[in-house]
């Protein structure tokens, strides 16, 4: 990952990011296209609306392609969500996902939130293990049914 750079999201991105958190959720967790439609409402909304003074998205790309995304968007005036965090499945277990995690982080705490929030599915294991890793707190599990299957739901925080 000599030439791997973290850049912003772009509109053009847009179908890249709808298609691969689809592709992947489905193949992965049997996720259902309602999982999809959500990442695009996500997406669309930060595309049309986000204030880039306090929000970003990011693309990790190395050589022109697309490895992942991650998300800082501003839940209220103290706290930013990370949204949209992926990582294809090739690029796993090579560090990447910590550096776009802190980055992410930092981005947060420069732009003056006191913490962060996030939440994702229990059966993440590997997301929920680098959450905790880096002190991020789970503060809440929920049983949900959703993308057309029965999930834990947790919610973490960090606080800066």
């Amino acid at each position: 990952m000599k030439n791997l750079i973290l850049r912003k999201v772009r509109p053009e991105d847009r179908e890249w990011l709808v298609a691969e958190h689809r592709t992947i959720y489905a193949q992965t967790d049997g996720f259902d296209d309602s999982f999809g439609d959500l990442v695009q409402q996500v997406l669309d909304d930060f595309l049309a609306s986000h204030d880039p003074r306090y929000e970003r998205g990011w693309i990790a790309e190395e050589n022109g392609l697309r490895l992942g995304s991650i998300f800082c968007v501003r839940l209220d005036e103290e706290t930013a969500q990370l949204r949209l965090f992926l990582l294809v499945p090739g690029a796993r277990g090579k560090g990447l996902g910590l550096r776009m995690l802190l980055h992410c982080m930092q981005f947060a705490q420069e732009h003056g939130y006191s913490g962060m929030r996030l939440w994702t599915h229990q059966s993440h294991k590997a997301a929920c293990a680098l959450y905790k890793a880096q002190g991020w707190q789970c503060i809440e599990t929920k049983p949900v049914r959703s993308f057309g299957q029965e999930l834990i739901v947790e919610t973490y925080t960090y606080p800066f």
